[in-house]
């Protein structure tokens, strides 16, 4: 975990250096028009938009898993349950055999 938020610094660091030094107006182009921009402006709502986006996949990637394991623990209960079930049934069936004599045959 340290090391995403280290590299993450860094990366945003070097995008800010990168826009400061890029600060001459450009012409964007829009579907519906075009506009003059700053250059920082466009390499900075770009690198927004792209953290958002990787942020918004992530979420849902953690969200999708966190369902999983949900699954899973309910899973995991049931068949806990099914195990103490049989447990039980082993344990009252060799507490009736216990005072019952053996019937195999020597001979």
């Amino acid at each position: 975990m340290q090391w995403s938020l280290i590299l993450s610094l860094v990366f945003a660091i070097i995008i800010a250096v990168f826009a400061i030094l890029n600060v001459e107006s450009v012409q964007v182009n829009y579907l519906f028009g075009t506009a003059h921009l700053p250059l920082i402006l466009v390499i900075l709502f770009t690198a927004f938009l792209g953290a958002a986006i990787s942020g918004f996949i992530a979420m849902f990637r953690s969200i999708k898993a966190n369902r999983h394991i949900n699954e899973l623990k309910k899973e995991m209960t049931a068949k806990e349950i099914i195990i103490a079930t049989q447990q039980n049934e082993m344990a009252a069936l060799q507490h009736d055999n216990e005072g019952k004599p053996d019937n195999t045959d020597e001979k």
